[in-house]
C-alpha cells in the first residue's frame, strides 16, 4: 500500500486538489476544482501505486465503472494514472456520506429506511443487470446530494485496488463489518450486496450492527452466528419487518431474496402492511365511537398484499391483528406514501456465476431484461428527522469544546473551549455569527443572561467577562479572586441580577451589572468545579466539590444541605426544571438524581463506561442527557434511570451537553473540536 501523504494544492489531470474530504484504508478523497472551468468534483486517489502491467487493467475496469450511469450512482467523470498513482474524478456530493448524516448509534424511522433502501436497491439492481457487483456496501459509500438524494459510490474501487502486487490488498474485498459469509470465503454474487445492505438496514433500525468484535470475531459471527433478533433491541419493530431483514441476512445466498429489488419491495410492503394495520385500528376505533359501519374503501381489501407478492416473500406472515396499543409508537402514513398499485413487482429470477478479473460479473439468465424500477421516484425524503439524528456539526473551533449555552429563545448557541474563543452561531443551520476573542486562556464556563442580551464567559485566564451579544462590547470584566483563580463554571441567576462562579476551591456570586457585592459561599472545602441556581426563584445555589454537593441559601450564604452520595469527584450538576431535584455526576462514572431538600429518593444512572462530564435536564423534567469520556451522550429517564437513547456521533470525549429550550434538540461538544446538534428523543 502506498504512502499516505497530503496532496492539497497538487494537480491531477485537469483538477487542482483543494481540500481533503475523507480518507479510508485504500484511498483519499479530495475536493477538486477544474483549472479551466472552475467546476468542482470529488477526486479519489488510491494509496496503491500500480505497476506498469496493472495500469492497462485499471483503465479497463475504470471504463466499466464509468459506464454505470444511473440517478442513484455517483458518476465517474474522468479517470487516469499519474506517476503510477490511479485516480478517479467523480460527482461531488455536497451533503457528504450517510455515516456523517446518521452517525453510529442513530436509529432511523422505518419510512426513512425504506426511502433510502428504495434508491439504493435501484442503483444496485441496475449495476447487477450491467453485470457489476459492488462488494462494499456500507453507509460510508452512500452519499447524499443537495436534494437529499442517495448516491451510491465506490463501485469496483475495492477490486481495482487489488490490481497492486501489495499482498495486503489481496484476498477478501470489502469491509468485514458488512461482509457476507461467502465474501469471507472469497466468493461473490449479487446476493453479497443484498447481505451487506441487510446489515445496514439492521443498523439503521436499532442503532447498532448485529455483530461486534475483532476481525476474527466478526468473520466467525458472519459465518456461523445468527443475528440477534431486532425486536429484542427495539420491541416496536413489527415481526414482518424483522422477517424481511433476517431473510436478507441468511447465511446461504440461495436463502436470501432472489434479487435486490425483491428485498426492497418486501421491506416496503412489510412497512405498508404495518401502517395499514394501524390505519385499520384507527378506523375501527372511529367507527365504533361514531356507530358507523366500515366504508366500502375500508372493506375492499386495499390493505391486503397482492398474490404475486405473497409468492415472492413466503416467509412474511401478514398479521392483521397487530395490537392497537402500538399505534402511538408508529408514524401514520403521509400523503407521500406509496400505494400498492404504484408498485412494480421485481423479477425474481436470475442465475449467478462468479467471473474472474478485477470486477466480478453476473451472468444473464435466459436473456431476462433488467428489473424495472421498484416504485415511482420520490421527490423528497421524509421531512421529520428521527430521534438521535445529527442535524449538523459546528466545526468552527480550533481546540476542545468545553462549554455550550443555548440562547433563551433557542435560536443561537454560544460555545467555548481550548481555543480561547466564544463563538455564537445560528441553531437552525450552524451558520457562524460572531467570535469573541478577549480571553487569554481556555473558556470553561458560559452562561446566557435570561433576557438573551448578554453572555458571561469564564476562563482559565482568571477572569469572567460579561459582554453584549449583539456587538461583542464589554459590559465589565471581573477578575476572579477564588483560590487558584481558575474559572471552572459560571451560572446566571433566574432573575438576571447575579452571576455565580466556581473555580478550584471557591464558589461565589456577584452583581451581574457591575461585578460588585461579592458573596463567598464555599471556600477551601473541596474542589469547586460546577454550579447551578435553583430555577424560578433563585433562592438556592448548588455547587459541586470533591465527592460532595453543597446546597446554599442564596440570600444569606448559609449551607442548607450537603449531599455525599458520590464515591469520587463531582464534575457536573444541574437543577431540575421544577426545582425539586438535582442531578450530579463525575469521576465515579455515575449520575445521581436526588431530592434537593434532603438528598432522598436517589436514582442512580450507571450507563457510562467512563467519567461523566456534563448533565442537562429536558425542559419538561422527565429526561436527562449526560455526556462523558466514553465518547457518548446518553439520554435516560430521570424518574427511574432507564436508558432511552445513546448518541454515538462523537469520536472523542464528550465534554458538555445542553438541551434546547424547546426540548426538541440537544447540543454536545467534544475534544475533537466539534459541536453536534441532534434530535432529542
Amino acid at each position: 500500500m502506498g504512502e499516505r501523504v497530503s496532496r492539497i494544492e497538487q494537480r491531477l489531470g485537469n483538477y487542482r486538489l483543494i481540500s481533503l474530504l475523507g480518507e479510508g484504508g485504500f484511498a483519499q478523497v479530495y475536493l477538486g476544482e477544474h483549472i479551466h472551468l472552475d467546476t468542482q468534483a470529488a477526486i479519489k486517489v488510491l494509496h496503491t501505486r500500480l505497476s506498469p502491467d496493472d495500469i492497462d487493467k485499471f483503465r479497463v475496469e475504470a471504463r466499466t465503472i464509468a459506464r454505470l450511469v444511473h440517478p442513484h450512482i455517483v458518476r465517474v467523470l474522468e479517470f487516469g494514472v499519474e506517476d503510477n498513482t490511479p485516480f478517479l474524478v467523480m460527482d461531488y456530493a455536497a451533503e457528504g456520506t450517510m455515516r456523517r448524516q446518521h452517525p453510529k448509534g442513530t436509529i432511523l424511522p422505518l419510512e426513512t429506511v425504506t426511502f433510502y433502501v428504495q434508491q439504493i436497491s435501484e442503483a444496485l439492481q441496475y449495476a447487477h443487470d450491467q453485470k457489476v457487483i459492488h462488494r462494499d456496501i456500507k453507509p460510508e459509500n452512500m452519499l447524499l446530494d443537495k436534494h437529499h438524494r442517495v448516491l451510491l459510490s465506490d463501485f469496483g474501487i475495492a477490486v481495482a485496488e487489488q490490481s497492486s502486487h501489495d499482498q495486503k490488498a489481496r484476498g477478501m474485498a470489502g469491509t468485514v463489518t458488512y461482509m457476507s459469509p461467502e465474501q469471507i470465503k472469497g466468493r461473490f454474487s449479487p446476493a453479497s450486496d443484498q447481505y451487506a445492505l441487510g446489515i445496514v438496514v439492521y443498523e439503521w433500525l436499532c442503532g447498532e450492527r448485529p455483530f461486534q468484535g475483532s476481525f476474527t470475531e466478526l468473520c466467525t459471527q458472519h459465518l456461523f452466528a445468527s443475528p440477534p433478533p431486532l425486536r429484542e433491541k427495539v420491541p416496536v419493530i413489527s415481526p414482518e419487518i424483522e422477517q424481511v431483514v433476517m431473510k436478507a441476512l441468511a447465511k446461504d445466498p440461495a436463502q436470501r431474496f432472489h434479487n435486490i429489488h425483491a428485498f426492497a419491495l418486501a421491506l416496503q410492503e412489510a412497512h405498508r402492511v404495518r401502517e395499514g394495520s394501524i390505519v385499520q385500528s384507527l378506523r375501527a376505533d372511529l367507527t365504533s365511537a361514531n356507530s358507523h359501519e366500515d366504508s366500502p374503501s375500508t372493506a375492499s381489501g386495499e390493505d391486503t398484499p397482492p398474490t404475486e407478492l405473497k409468492a415472492a416473500i413466503p416467509s412474511i406472515k401478514l398479521d392483521k391483528d397487530i395490537p392497537s396499543a402500538n399505534v402511538s409508537q408508529q408514524r401514520l402514513p403521509s400523503a407521500k406514501g406509496l400505494s400498492r398499485r404504484a408498485m412494480i413487482l421485481a423479477s425474481l429470477g436470475g442465475g449467478v456465476s462468479v467471473g474472474g478479473g478485477l470486477i466480478w460479473f453476473v451472468t444473464s439468465h435466459n436473456g431476462r431484461p433488467a428489473t424495472p424500477a421498484l416504485t415511482p421516484p420520490l421527490s423528497s425524503p421524509p421531512t421529520l428527522p428521527s430521534r438521535g439524528t445529527t442535524l449538523y456539526s459546528y466545526e468552527g473551533h480550533d481546540d476542545t469544546v468545553d462549554a455550550i449555552a443555548w440562547s433563551p429563545d433557542g435560536r443561537r448557541i454560544a460555545s467555548g473551549g481550548g481555543d480561547k474563543t466564544v463563538q455564537v452561531w445560528d441553531t437552525a443551520k450552524g451558520d457562524h455569527i460572531f467570535t469573541y476573542r478577549e480571553h487569554k486562556g481556555a473558556v470553561e464556563g458560559l452562561a446566557w443572561s435570561p433576557d438573551g442580551k448578554r453572555i458571561a464567559s469564564g476562563s482559565y485566564d482568571k477572569t469572567v467577562r460579561v459582554w453584549d451579544v449583539a456587538s461583542g462590547g464589554h459590559v465589565f470584566t471581573y477578575v476572579y479572586m477564588g483560590h487558584g483563580n481558575l474559572v471552572e463554571e459560571v451560572a446566571w441567576s433566574p432573575d438576571g441580577r447575579r452571576i455565580a462562579v466556581t473555580g478550584v476551591r471557591t464558589m461565589e456570586t456577584w452583581n451581574a451589572e457591575d461585578g460588585g457585592q461579592r458573596t463567598i459561599y464555599q471556600r477551601g472545602l473541596e474542589a469547586a468545579k460546577t454550579v447551578s441556581w435553583s430555577p424560578h426563584d433563585g433562592r438556592q445555589i448548588a455547587s459541586g466539590g470533591g465527592v460532595t454537593v453543597y446546597v446554599w441559601n442564596a440570600v444569606d450564604g448559609k449551607q442548607a444541605f450537603m449531599y455525599s452520595g458520590h464515591t469520587d469527584r463531582v464534575d457536573t450538576l444541574a437543577w431540575s426544571p421544577d426545582g425539586k431535584r438535582i442531578a450530579s455526576g463525575g469521576k465515579d462514572k455515575t449520575v445521581r438524581v436526588w431530592d434537593a431538600a434532603d438528598g432522598g429518593h436517589v436514582v442512580i444512572y450507571r450507563g457510562h463506561a467512563d467519567y461523566v462530564n456534563s448533565v442537562s435536564w429536558s425542559p419538561d423534567g422527565k429526561k436527562i442527557v449526560s455526556g462523558g469520556n466514553d465518547e457518548t451522550a446518553q439520554v435516560w429517564d430521570a424518574t427511574n434511570g432507564s436508558p432511552i437513547l445513546t448518541y454515538r456521533g462523537h469520536t472523542s470525549d464528550v465534554n458538555v451537553v445542553a438541551w434546547s429550550p424547546d426540548g426538541k434538540r440537544i447540543a454536545s461538544g467534544d475534544d475533537g473540536r466539534s459541536v453536534r446538534v441532534w434530535m432529542a428523543p
